[in-house]
């Protein structure tokens, strides 16, 4: 069985202000395992959100190659790619994004729905992350640390093959992000999951398999001086 998830090589993304050329990602490449976490660190406006963009399809990249879950991205349409982010392909962001006219346990349910799921442990994954007792709550009458759990309870609860996050423990509390960390690594490897995190956090990130940073467009191995 192929562990490969995630293959990128030589990726690059430009924008353009009027007619000056304002390149992202330059010859990135970066490849995702089953059961593996991927910190990616750097600096505000260093290309971090274009790359989570790129992996989930919401943005192309300029030239390089991409194959994600065995297929090269020049072959996925934008119904596959939409079908893959309802399945396969979970994204993390820091303002959790659920449904706000649903409760916790139903928009875990609807989460689960969409991939196709008639069965899903939400229940359990909202124990384990200790906000059981808000399953019948809205987003709206949550904290932000608990709304950021109940998004990953969601995440999980679609079964996905990779989870691409964006802080995701960025909204919680020491205390709760020190408890909430581990479980989120735990389910990473026992699903076999892939995961790439997008992180300021260097406790955080120091939980992961491999630490990269995204410098001058392109992701090398973690210098510790980052976060000295």
């Amino acid at each position: 069985m192929n562990d490969t998830l995630i293959m990128a090589a030589d990726l690059d993304r430009c924008y353009r202000n009027g007619r000056e050329r304002i390149n992202v990602l330059s010859r990135l490449s970066l490849e995702l395992r089953r059961g593996e976490a991927v910190a990616v660190i750097g600096p505000s406006g260093s290309g971090k959100s274009t790359l989570l963009n790129i992996l989930n399809g919401l943005l192309s990249p300029d030239s390089g190659t991409l194959h994600v879950l065995g297929t090269h991205h020049s072959a996925l349409s934008e119904r596959d790619w939409a079908r893959l982010r309802r399945t396969r392909i979970a994204t993390l962001f820091q303002d959790g994004n659920l449904i706000p006219t649903l409760t916790i346990a139903r928009n875990i349910a609807f989460r689960a729905g969409l991939a196709g799921l008639e069965q899903h442990d939400g229940g359990a994954l909202l124990e384990r992350l200790g906000i059981s007792d808000v399953a019948n709550r809205y987003p709206d009458q949550l904290s932000g640390g608990q709304r950021q759990r109940a998004a990953l309870a969601c995440a999980f609860a679609m079964q996905p093959a990779v989870i691409l996050a964006d802080e995701p423990t960025g909204s919680l509390d020491y205390a709760n992000a020190q408890r909430v960390a581990p479980l989120f690594f735990d389910a990473i490897r026992e699903r076999g999951v892939g995961a790439l995190i997008v992180t300021h956090n260097p406790e955080l990130a120091q939980r992961c398999d491999r630490i990269l940073e995204l410098r001058e467009g392109a992701l090398r191995p973690w210098d510790s001086a980052a976060f000295s």
